[in-house]
């Protein structure tokens, strides 16, 4: 089977890469070697490369800036999605398309489910819900489409490092605690993925990690897990601080808990706890 990844220079992008099944050809490309909102380009590397799957990784996930820079989110987060849709249904390929917990408002009080009403409360969000309905109006009943919050991994730029670094500074942090939902390994995303194409599924999902949290409660754990590494030496207060004493240019949904139950049937996969996946992430870091 091949496999197109885009967005290989991402979290996920490069956990689905590690994680690659050993009878799969896999070919990753970054936004430099396939710009997803160049259709010309998107249906020349379609036609050379032939997969029967691509995953679309791809993503513009700047949450805050994007409200500033609506034109650069809806481009890649639309217009990219809409084009590797458009692709793929051209050359008779699937498409695995990622989206985010961003398109609810977060005013549930129970898990999302893939069927709720999507109600976004910024751009980002609304950027990711208008790529979900592009892909869907273009592929119709061949949509897969896996919704996916809070991801993090050992490799770029994310909220487990950015507290490593912020822990051995300092000895005081405030953190959000009033905004709850679950912390996602990109390791475990990917997994959740290959399975969903070795099933050959279509429909919209949910997955992260089990369990839920806040971002203090994730901070806790963080410092925990990372003084038991060794990765921290130094003692760190952390104080729970609600959402208005920490002021973001975009809302963040207060609450992002997905109700994973459908893909786990259907890929006979339950996932591990948030805890768990986050100890193996920081053992990572903590051997190079």
């Amino acid at each position: 089977m091949k496999i197109l990844v885009t967005g290989a220079n991402g979290q996920t992008g490069w956990e689905l890469q590690r994680a690659k099944p050993d009878d799969c050809e896999l070919t990753a490309l970054n936004r430099d070697q396939l710009d997803i909102t160049d259709l010309e380009q998107v249906n020349n590397t379609i036609n050379s490369i032939k997969p029967d799957w691509i995953i679309n990784a791809a993503a513009y996930t700047a949450v805050d800036k994007a409200e500033s820079d609506s034109e650069g989110a809806y481009a890649i987060n639309v217009d990219g999605a809409a084009n590797l849709a458009a692709a793929a249904r051209a050359s008779n390929a699937r498409l695995l398309h990622i989206s985010t917990d961003f398109i609810f408002d977060g005013k549930n009080n129970r898990p999302y489910l893939p069927e709720d009403k999507p109600n976004p409360l910024g751009v980002y969000g609304a950027s990711k819900l208008a790529g979900e309905q592009k892909v869907r109006e273009l592929l119709g009943d061949d949509t897969l489409i896996i919704r996916t919050a809070w991801v993090y991994s050992s490799h770029g730029n994310n909220f487990v490092k950015t507290m490593l670094r912020l822990m051995a500074e300092r000895d005081t942090l405030g953190v959000v605690e009033d905004q709850v939902g679950t912390p996602s390994w990109a390791a475990e995303i990917a997994r959740a993925i290959f399975l969903s194409i070795e099933n050959n599924l279509r429909g919209v999902y949910h997955w992260t990690d089990t369990g839920a949290a806040s971002w203090y409660d994730f901070s806790v754990a963080i410092y925990e897990l990372g003084k038991e590494a060794g990765l921290l030496n130094n003692s760190v207060t952390i104080n729970p601080i609600p959402t208005e004493d920490y002021p973001t240019p975009a809302v963040r949904p207060p609450y992002s808990i997905l109700n994973k139950d459908s893909l786990r049937k259907a890929i006979d996969y339950t996932g591990i706890h948030w805890r768990d996946s986050l100890s193996q992430m920081i053992m990572e870091i903590k051997n190079g």
